[in-house]
């Protein structure tokens, strides 16, 4: 009778065989595998077990930031575990094979029509658009579309077409300085100052056209300091020039963030295809679309304003298809979680969110602006039509933002930010003048340093050509920041600021062998602003607005409590920052 196997299995066992050994690659980390076993820049010859490669890249990549407490960056950080779920489940899909994937580009025309009404498209007519890798590419391609425009018209005219040109202003994300470089295009960069809010000065934009100007670059939310470009103004400036001049130059607004602000938290800034002379609009959709990296999108009002010479059609994936993107392949996950995004939060969900990230982005300006140490360049939180840090401002928007949490209101409901300026929920910050005068030797870039120590990342840089004397701060407020998140951060930036004055008088070497005083490392601004309750102030409209906002962000303690710790110098004589700033 023949043996079966499981008879066999004990002498094979003796013999060696069918039994696994351990081998030293097995072991994680003791099989010697790491980033410095080898060198790292060429191409390994030998494999490795998967789970030591995923050790070995996850270990490696403990050494990045947070990015929940980036606040550099405007990209989404978060999104719900369904969300997460769909992207896993639709990795391997090719955006581009329409012909393999019908599903999925219904749903990249469902998203297409859904921005068409968002951005006020004509009724009634289809989309003309798509997705991108980001806003970056919707930028070129709308630029691109521009100049085939201009080209067309300029032949026909039997006018010279060799000299393109088109105008933006200084503060323009490098993108817009891509598309003319890449697409040989002369850039008309349009200075900026602290009268235009360091952006697009309309009345200096104008000047720079002439007959070889292809359009103009509108920035919806300044990446430097979050103001919007005025689209509407600009729009009627070229339309008189066009009045008397016969020029007829277009505008491609550039809405990486303001795009899925606006609509929802503005909606009545005219902005978008209800300005005439909008002839297309992009975005980044993991901005404030709320969707992960990378997704971008840009619309046409028109089939016309996309001319047919950057369409290309193409058979070899099974059927005929269109394409006029600058990137071929295209990951279909994070397309498919925007319209995931769309359909779960709607207008209202948006709008909630959008609300939320203005409400605490004027939280931290208000507090900041309190503390005598640091003035806002932004002003999304000032009353509309005041900009620029001065006592009046600062106690203006402290007293409309208090106010402001006593009125009951639906968070989503946007009439909410119609006393406020617009502009995106960034917070872009500075020491004020007197900071610097009683503290000469203050550097922000400490600052930026120390925050690093707690987690912080908060980017410190110079502002726009002609204006990039002044070096500001920055901080993105996105969907997952919350007031505790706001409280936290200021009392870091408030300790940070301590710790740099502690060590003004010491060099680097004394500072780091030297423990600092407890009572003064340890000391939170923040915390002594709400520990002064004990201060009578002779002027109630000054300082009213303190009790709100120190108790929105739990901070407010009991009136009993000792004085401020943190001391400034003011004219040879001790003063509380609190009283400073009241």
């Amino acid at each position: 009778m023949t043996e079966s196997i499981s008879d066999l299995l004990p002498g094979l066992r003796r013999m060696g065989m069918g039994q696994r050994r351990m081998t030293v690659t097995d072991m994680t980390y003791g099989s010697g595998v790491s980033e410095s076993s080898g060198d790292v820049h060429s191409f390994p010859k030998k494999s490795m077990p998967a789970r030591n490669a995923y050790q070995l890249i996850h270990d490696s990549l403990k050494f990045d930031g947070d990015p929940t407490l980036n606040c550099a960056t405007f990209l989404t950080t978060w999104m719900e575990p369904e969300a997460e779920k769909l992207i896993m489940e639709n990795l391997g899909k090719n955006r581009v094979d329409i012909d393999e994937y019908e599903a999925t580009e219904r749903i990249h025309q469902r998203c297409l029509a859904h921005l068409h009404e968002l951005w006020s498209g004509e009724q009634g007519k289809d989309a003309t658009g798509t997705v991108t890798v980001g806003s970056s590419e919707g930028i070129m391609l709308g630029g691109l579309a521009m100049k085939w425009r201009w080209r067309q018209r300029r032949q026909a005219e039997g006018k010279d077409a060799s000299r393109p040109n088109i105008v933006f202003g200084a503060n323009a994300q490098v993108a817009l300085e891509k598309t003319a470089r890449y697409f040989d295009i002369e850039s008309r960069l349009v200075p900026v100052s602290a009268e235009s809010n360091f952006c697009l000065d309309t009345r200096k934009a104008l000047e720079m056209i002439d007959e070889n100007t292809i359009g103009l670059y509108v920035i919806l939310g300044s990446t430097y300091t979050g103001h919007y470009e005025n689209v509407e103004e600009m729009a009627r400036l070229l339309d008189k020039l066009q009045e008397e001049t016969g020029l007829d130059v277009p505008i491609h607004v550039d809405g990486a963030s303001g795009a899925f602000i606006a609509p929802f938290a503005h909606p009545d800034l005219r902005w978008d295809f209800r300005v005439p002379r909008v002839v297309s609009i992009s975005t980044s959709g993991h901005k404030f679309g709320l969707t992960y990296p990378g997704i971008g999108w840009v619309l046409w009002r028109a089939p016309e304003y996309l001319p047919d010479g950057l369409t290309f059609e193409l058979s070899y994936l099974g059927g005929v298809e269109k394409t006029f993107t600058l990137n071929f392949s295209h990951p279909a996950c994070f397309m498919i979680a925007q319209y995931y995004q769309f359909i779960r939060f709607g207008r209202e969900g948006y709008t909630r969110v959008m609300n939320a990230c203005l409400y605490h982005a004027r939280l931290m300006s208000v507090a900041l602006e309190a503390t005598g140490a640091y003035e806002c360049i932004s002003d999304m939180h000032r009353p509309r039509g005041q900009y620029g840090f001065s006592e009046e401002t600062r106690l203006a928007a402290a007293n409309l933002f208090a106010n402001s949490l006593s009125i009951p209101r639906s968070g989503a409901d946007p009439a909410a930010n119609q006393p406020f300026n617009y502009g995106l929920p960034e917070v872009a910050f500075r020491f004020t003048d007197w900071f610097i005068e009683k503290h000469p030797k203050a550097n922000q870039d400490v600052i930026s340093t120390l925050m690093r120590v707690r987690g912080w990342i908060i980017p410190n840089y110079p502002l726009p050509p002609d204006t990039n004397h002044l070096r500001v701060m920055r901080v993105v407020i996105k969907e997952a920041s919350s007031e505790d998140f706001v409280n936290r951060l200021v009392r870091d930036l408030m300790w940070a600021t301590q710790t740099m004055l502690d060590m003004q008088s010491q060099t680097l070497g004394e500072a780091l062998s030297t423990p600092l005083a407890k009572n003064t490392s340890t000391s939170d601004l923040a915390n002594s602003i709400a520990r002064s309750g004990s201060i009578t102030m002779s002027d109630d409209m000054k300082h009213s607005h303190w009790q709100g906002i120190l108790d929105k962000i739990g901070e407010l303690k009991d009136s009993k409590a000792q004085q401020p710790k943190m001391e400034l110098l003011d004219n040879g004589s001790k003063k509380s920052v609190y009283e400073k700033s009241c």
